[in-house]
């Protein structure tokens, strides 16, 4: 079982890492394997619609995201850490996860399970963490919760070191993921994975 841990800080070191470590920690304790990868400080630019993944089965930019791509289909579960910038993820974070989640449309995710991780020094950090549980839910990806929300505070990785809730709800992340991971993969063992319809999109051809 592999958990891959996604930095979206340009601060490859920093508060987000800090958070990413301490989650990883857990997870490791409880044998899970593990992967941090940091994309915060590379050249991404977002998805312009093209399409080719479709036919490809990969995004047309060859870069970190189809290897990640890759990885992620083994996964069984992610986290996205990110920092806060205007009460929102940070801009290559969310081009990273666009083409991320669009091009691998191939990839089963169902049941992968998936968590945020936000750090931001005080406020707008809920909205930051809403925004990326969308690439989860349009997924059937459980998403994983703890005792707050995932979050850190601080605007150093010193100040997030004197957030002790912050780096316990960090710690119950982990313990929380490793759980989630095991009983689904004991449920797919007895039960299998739920089918999910697919066949009817909605399409206003009455005018409404």
């Amino acid at each position: 079982m592999k958990v891959l841990l996604i930095n979206g800080s340009p601060k490859i070191d920093g508060c987000t890492k800090r958070a990413l470590i301490e989650a990883e920690k857990i997870l490791k304790e409880e044998n899970i394997e593990t992967e941090i990868i940091d994309i915060g400080n590379r050249e991404i630019r977002g998805c312009i619609a093209c399409g080719s993944c479709r036919e490809k089965g990969k995004c047309v930019f060859n870069d970190i995201v189809n290897e990640v791509a890759t990885k992620f289909e083994q996964a069984d579960g992610i986290i996205v850490g990110t920092p806060v910038y205007y009460a929102h993820a940070n801009g290559t974070i969310i081009g990273f996860l666009d083409r991320l989640f669009y091009s691998s449309s191939g990839i089963d995710k169902s049941m992968k399970v998936g968590a945020t991780v936000v750090s931001s020094r005080r406020a707008g950090s809920t909205s930051a963490f809403e925004e990326i549980n969308k690439y989860f839910t349009i997924s059937s990806m459980p998403i994983v919760s703890s005792t707050y929300w995932n979050e850190v505070h601080g605007a150093s990785k010193e100040d997030v070191e004197k957030d002790l809730e912050g780096l316990q709800t960090m710690r119950n992340l982990g313990r929380n993921m490793a759980f989630m991971i095991n009983c689904i993969n004991l449920g797919k063992e007895k039960y299998g994975i739920p089918r999910n319809e697919k066949n009817n999109r909605t399409s206003f051809t009455d005018g409404l």
